[in-house]
């Protein structure tokens, strides 16, 4: 293993350039130390500078467990520092200066180091990370050549030149050769650079650019960099080794998922046209587009659950790019860098106030938006260049902010999603530099959808409190700060939806945050619906018919996150909590460790109380590369939910033990329940599974016709069951639920699936056994007294409808409810249910609008 230590005049700085390379390589295992600042001062300020002496002992304190060591630094007197560390340690161990670039040197240092490299390779690998940037910008070394880098410097020894870029993969005698398309939308950035590298562990491997472009060792995060493989290519796969096989499927798989980033379009194949294999500009320009018409619906990548339909409200385009041509006479120049200075502090002062009002999620993020505003390192550069080029003070804050910018779009993933960030104090500073106003979320009395290229973070946390029902972003992804707070307000959100600054302001959007879909007028009733969805009411925290009977009503969760704010909605507790974010973006399954700690954060939440955990869900929608690595035909059909422990068992049974632990270390009151449940023989092998490692209270989902029809047989070997409407619907009438077409038959008020649910809810009668609902039915409030009937004893939603079906479930009696129950099992058609249900129950008792 190779050491490495990062030097750096800002702790700050320090510290985020490590957290970005580590999120590089999931598996962890690489030994950094930073050796950043120099100090601080009485008041507890960072002081900006480098110390050699701590340089030194972070070399020291890596030499034991290291075969060798890399000091990379970021600039001056840094590199001084490091020179007099070599002779200040006290270790012999190998130790080599990089002039890599310090962040770009990290990164690929930390890939490398990860792989096993020697202290050659790791150098050679931090040394070339330049050339993928300045392949890149299309601005290479002067005399355009790349392979002009200095090689990393050793204590008394030189490192070898980085190895140039060969080709003819293909051509190695008994290769395993694969062609594969690139299917995500910014191409081999850093972060799928960086899981083919560590996918690539086993086999020597080789990608190249077809038709003839170079070609690249898996293991170089720099070279394939380097490739510009982007949007639509095909790259050819070429491995020798024992294993092959093995890692070219798992690399082929990686490559068909769009390394989980989604593939751009909105559909499955990749379009070839010279639009869609140029990377996206950082800067995305608004342009003049058609309207787009009514019934017309727009996929993306839902960031927020809940469906709501309002107005559309576009966000006003950012500020203007400032003049590039003006240039500040010499004597005026230190004015304008004493506006760049006075500005950050303005902007963090605002940023500040608006963090002291805010909460939870919102709090932390613009608190680090101040943090970014007042950063020395970005005040710094742009003072430079008004200093140096004469750039306009508005000016060099927009050059150094776009710098930055792409930098982070270059690294993928979640860093990608800061660039938001950088825009937004961009052009607040910019803002104050010129005395205009920031174009902001608008303010209106009547509810409306948000839509808008992406959001800062100062702008999605002001939507709290305000009348924004909904978000629909062209950017963004789940781990933005858009989605972040989203989630938080329990606002719906769609993020990623191309297309989306196309749709007319104030045409009404139903925006479904559970499917990541956006439709353009939708059918007047169906957007009724919707808005009655909408519509927050506060809930006491106790679910109860108007004769008293007690219904209890929980939340549906995926984080802890969105477990506080469930709590604060005043949830019984929590029906459903998806364990899924634990194991997306990854090309390996989380430590029970990571896991553990994941869960105690949901658990923590709800002390005391009731809290159902469903086991890992994935494959159909949700695949994972190292629990669905294999193309499925019918992937709903297949390997998914707790089929994936057939071919995977120690991934439930890792999961089921990091349950037990995260339960021992709270109070929660914790029960498990297995997803795409058929037969009962595996409803009676997970309880079995699950009781061995102490978790007692044990249930299934109810997501297929199978399982519904055998519910008296579940409930002799479980505890409880809880209904998947969307899946049972899904299944019942064999119609894909992403499917916006067959809308109409993905709907819980399908006599079919009344009937199978009836079915269920009367085996939890005849057994005295708890059947609950967490489909999309339960925030239904039409819907909710009719299951109550039909036999349902809880009820899971989003937190926003909590306080809607409580005042539906409280105008009602248990009565009321069997008669409704029974009047919609005897219809024939999902509106003749309907009907039937508002004869019955009223259309004023249930608390909202019926679709």
């Amino acid at each position: 293993m190779i050491g490495i230590v990062a030097v750096s005049h800002s702790a700050r700085l320090g510290e985020a350039a490590l957290e970005l390379a580590l999120q590089m390589v999931q598996g962890g295992g690489v030994l950094v130390r930073v050796a950043a600042g120099a100090g601080s001062d009485a008041d507890g300020t960072p002081i900006l500078g480098t110390d050699a002496v701590a340089v030194a002992a972070a070399i020291d304190d890596l030499a034991a467990d290291c075969d060798g060591v890399l000091v990379l630094m970021d600039l001056g007197s840094a590199v001084l520092s490091a020179e007099l560390a070599l002779e200040l340690r006290m270790s012999d161990v190998p130790v080599r200066l990089a002039p890599a670039p310090f962040v770009e040197g990290l990164l690929a240092a930390v890939v490398s180091a990860a792989a096993g490299g020697s202290l050659d390779v790791v150098a050679q690998e931090a040394s070339a990370s330049l050339g993928a940037k300045t392949g890149q910008l299309g601005d290479a070394n002067a005399d355009g050549d790349e392979d002009h880098i200095p090689p990393a410097r050793g204590a008394g020894e030189h490192g070898a030149d980085a190895s140039s870029v060969e080709s003819g993969a293909s051509a190695r005698p008994g290769a395993v050769v694969r062609v594969v398309t690139v299917r995500n939308p910014l191409g081999i950035h850093a972060r799928p650079a960086a899981l083919i590298a560590e996918t690539s562990a086993g086999a020597d491997v080789r990608l190249r650019k077809l038709p003839d472009g170079p070609d690249a060792a898996a293991a170089s995060l720099s070279r394939l960099l380097i490739l510009g493989a982007r949007q639509g290519d095909d790259v050819e796969l070429s491995a020798t080794g024992v294993d092959a096989n093995g890692v070219v499927e798992r690399l082929v798989a990686l490559f068909d998922e769009g390394f989980g980033e989604g593939f751009g379009e909105g559909v499955t194949e990749v379009p070839k046209s010279p639009v869609a294999a140029t990377t996206p500009s950082v800067e995305t320009e608004t342009q003049a587009r058609s309207p787009i018409a009514p019934g017309t619906v727009l996929r993306g990548r839902g960031v927020s659950g809940g469906r709501v339909a309002a107005p559309a409200v576009i966000l006003a385009a950012p500020l203007d790019e400032p003049d590039a041509s003006e240039i500040v006479a010499p004597d005026d120049r230190e004015s304008e860098v004493s506006a760049i200075e006075w500005a950050a502090v303005a902007v963090a002062d605002q940023l500040r106030a608006r963090t002291s009002t805010a909460t939870g999620e919102a709090r932390a993020i613009l608190d680090a938006s101040r943090l970014l505003a007042s950063d020395p390192e970005l005040v710094a550069e742009a003072s430079a260049l008004v200093r140096i080029k004469g750039r306009t003070a508005a000016r060099a804050v927009w050059e150094t902010a776009v710098s930055h910018e792409r930098g982070l779009a270059a690294l993928g993933g979640r860093m990608a999603e800061r660039a938001a960030d950088i825009r937004d104090v961009r052009d607040r500073i910019i803002a104050e530099i010129l005395e205009v106003d920031v174009p902001g979320v608008p303010e209106r009395e009547e509810p409306f959808v948000l839509v808008a290229v992406d959001l800062a973070p100062a702008d999605t946390a002001a939507l709290e409190g305000g009348s924004c029902v909904g978000l629909v972003t062209e950017q963004g992804g789940p781990t933005s700060h858009t989605a972040i707070i989203a989630r938080s307000l329990g606002i719906p959100a769609v993020a990623g939806v191309v297309g989306a600054a196309g749709i007319a302001p104030d045409a009404i959007v139903l925006v479904d945050g559970d499917r990541g879909t956006v439709e353009i007028e939708p059918d007047p009733v169906r957007a009724d619906a919707a808005k009655g969805e909408s519509v927050v009411v506060p809930f006491d925290g106790e679910g109860m018919l108007a004769d008293g009977h007690r219904i209890r009503l929980l939340a549906n969760v995926g984080g802890a996150a969105e477990a506080v704010t469930a709590a604060a909605a005043g949830a019984e507790g929590v029906g459903l909590f998806r364990t899924e974010f634990c194991f997306l973006d990854r090309v390996d399954a989380p430590s029970i460790d990571e896991q553990v700690a994941a869960y105690r954060g949901v658990l923590a939440a709800f002390p005391g109380r009731r809290v159902v955990v469903r086991t890992l869900d994935a494959g159909s929608d949700k695949p994972l590369p190292f629990a669905n690595p294999d193309h499925e035909d019918n992937p709903a059909l297949g390997v998914r939910g707790l089929r994936i422990a057939r071919r995977s068992p120690a991934l439930l049974d890792d999961q089921l033990r990091a349950l037990a632990r995260a339960a021992e270390a709270e109070s929660a009151v914790v029960e498990v329940m297995a997803p795409m449940v058929a037969t009962v023989d595996e409803a009676r092998a997970f309880a079995e599974s699950a009781r061995a490692v102490g978790l007692m209270t044990v249930g299934v989902m109810i997501e297929t016709p199978s399982a519904a029809l055998l519910a008296s047989e579940m409930l002799e070997v479980v505890d409880f069951v809880s209904l998947g409407t969307n899946d049972l619907a899904q299944y019942t009438l064999a119609a894909d639920r992403l499917l916006a077409e067959l809308g109409e038959l993905n709907d819980p008020w399908q006599p079919a699936v009344l009937r199978l649910i009836g079915a269920v809810g009367a085996a939890g009668r005849t057994w005295d056994l708890p059947v609950g609902v967490c489909g999309e039915a339960a925030a239904d409030s039409l819907l909710a007294p009719v299951l109550v009937g039909l036999g349902v004893t809880s009820l899971s939603m989003t937190p926003r409808a909590l306080g809607r079906v409580a005042a539906a479930l409280e105008a009602v009696t248990e009565a009321q409810c069997r008669a409704a129950a029974e009047a919609v099992l005897k219809a024939a058609t999902a509106a003749d249910a309907r009907a039937a249900a508002v004869v019955v129950l009223g259309s004023e008792s249930v608390g909202g609008p019926v679709d």
